[in-house]
């Protein structure tokens, strides 16, 4: 079935609620964590068994995002949409009613579910809602939410927790997801892509390696390295992906089809974000702490202080997506890979037991203005580089990528950090961080390496459009 272009209410409602779900969804990765003391308080059980509380969210949404974005191809975007975000709102209010461990890390299983379903086509539905001349600018105000959720989450259920409750770091959603639920089913315009039955063989092996995977990554700090679950999770995981992949280069209709990665376009801008979310994920994770646990603010005295970085999206990232338009995603993409290693690299030279605030603070902007300008352009890069039919999988499979670079990050960084120091003091503390940033600081570097190998905007156009005018799509590698 073709991809239907009709839109209802425009582009500025389209706008607003695919940004305020994708904001949803990529708060809840980090808005638990500054909140686990608070709820070990009120509902009991180990911190270990607390982690669990972001582990489920996290092994449910990156497992499950390429099946929700197939889902929503095969039986309409905007009818996925709505049933991810009732998933995700009901579920919210689950979590917020917990009465115990295990019953809100069951919600907060269910929370990753609804996201993994609507995510990914919070951006099919945007491209079908957007003209392709306004497209730049409409990601980058979608990347600037969503890069101001991811960042401002340890901030945002510190404050709740810190002035309010625990509670409503998951009430937050509720009003939010009803709120969108009759906006989306009249604002939005129902599209669909290829039409082909679903992939059961390859929904299974994806889905399957990328459980392993993640569960390897994320249980890894906690259950050690060496854990008989650990390393069957990585192990297993690899070895399904691996069949995922030979699977798919000879399926007639593949979940994930292997030809896209042909792209340059395609392969770079994946490599670059996977990259990206390892090196920043796993420094917000540490930096948040070490500004609590070493420098003695509160969670909200943090995150204020993190404005400098987290915030810069919201100002940047607009004028970053319309740069974009005028010159092409690579340029920008590049530039603001390579100022988050810069400002990563400046973080670890000046973090100390003692450091002034005024020490942290070009590195905090120079880091929030490179995070600005990777969002905006980003997922213009991802959507432009395929066919409009298969954007929808595209959308999932770099969505699930972002995931697994996040646990990857985590699990690295917590590992450098246990490894060179530890929470005994602070200058331990310092001991640990700085490698760890040093490590973030040089992946996001390679990840600007791998966003200069992607092909002008023209070369990239020319593939698109000689995959779309050939008998049997296939988009060959663009050159320069």
């Amino acid at each position: 079935m073709s991809q239907q272009t009709a839109r209802r209410g425009g582009t500025v409602w389209a706008l607003v609620i695919t940004s305020v779900a994708g904001f949803m969804a990529a708060l809840d990765n980090l808005v638990v964590t500054t909140a686990l003391p608070s709820i070990r308080k009120d509902l009991g059980g180990a911190l270990g068994d607390l982690e669990w509380t972001v582990s489920a969210y996290t092994l449910t949404f990156a497992v499950l995002l390429m099946f929700g974005a197939a889902l929503g191809d095969r039986f309409g975007r905007r009818r996925l949409f709505l049933v991810g975000l009732t998933v995700f709102t009901g579920a919210s209010a689950a979590a917020a009613m917990a009465t115990g461990v295990n019953s809100l890390i069951a919600a907060r299983a269910v929370q990753g579910v609804g996201a993994a379903i609507m995510m990914p086509l919070t951006l099919t539905l945007l491209t079908a809602a957007v003209p392709a001349a306004k497209r730049g600018m409409a990601y980058g105000i979608w990347g600037a939410v969503n890069g101001l959720a991811v960042a401002s989450g340890p901030l945002i259920g510190g404050s709740l927790t810190e002035h309010v409750s625990w509670h409503w770091i998951f009430w937050l959603n509720v009003p939010l997801g009803i709120a969108l639920l009759p906006l989306a089913r009249l604002r939005l315009a129902e599209s669909y892509g290829t039409g082909a039955p679903l992939d059961v063989p390859g929904t299974l092996l994806a889905s399957g390696g990328l459980f392993g995977i993640v569960y390897g990554l994320v249980r890894g700090p906690a259950d050690g390295w060496t854990s008989s679950l650990v390393l069957t999770g990585l192990f297993v995981g690899a070895a399904l992906l691996v069949g995922f992949v030979g699977y798919s280069v000879r399926a007639k209709n593949p979940m994930l089809p292997m030809r896209l990665f042909r792209s340059r376009a395609f392969a770079g801008i994946n490599a670059a974000s996977l990259l990206m979310f390892l090196g920043m994920f796993g420094s917000i994770f540490l930096l948040s702490q070490f500004m609590q646990g070493v420098l003695g603010y509160s969670p909200t005295e943090a995150g204020l202080r993190m404005l400098p970085w987290t915030g810069m999206p919201m100002l940047v990232a607009p004028i970053a997506g319309i740069l974009s338009d005028r010159i092409g995603g690579r340029p920008v993409v590049a530039t603001g890979l390579f100022l988050q290693a810069a400002g990563l690299g400046w973080m670890a030279a000046v973090v100390a037991p003692g450091v002034s605030y005024a020490a942290q603070l070009p590195a905090l902007i120079i880091s929030g203005i490179g995070m600005a300008l990777y969002f905006a352009p980003a997922a213009n890069l991802v959507m432009s580089s395929v066919l409009p039919k298969e954007q929808g999988i595209a959308s999932g499979a770099n969505n699930a990528l972002r995931e697994v670079g996040g646990a990857l990050g985590i699990a690295i960084m917590a590992s450098i950090f246990s490894a060179q120091g530890g929470y005994e003091s602070a200058q331990a503390f310092v001991d640990g961080l700085q490698p760890a940033l040093v490590t973030g600081s040089a992946v996001v570097a390679v990840a600007a390496v791998a966003a200069l190998l992607i092909p002008t905007r023209r070369r990239a156009a020319e593939a698109v459009k000689a995959a779309e005018e050939a008998p049997a799509p296939a988009l060959e590698t663009a050159s320069h």
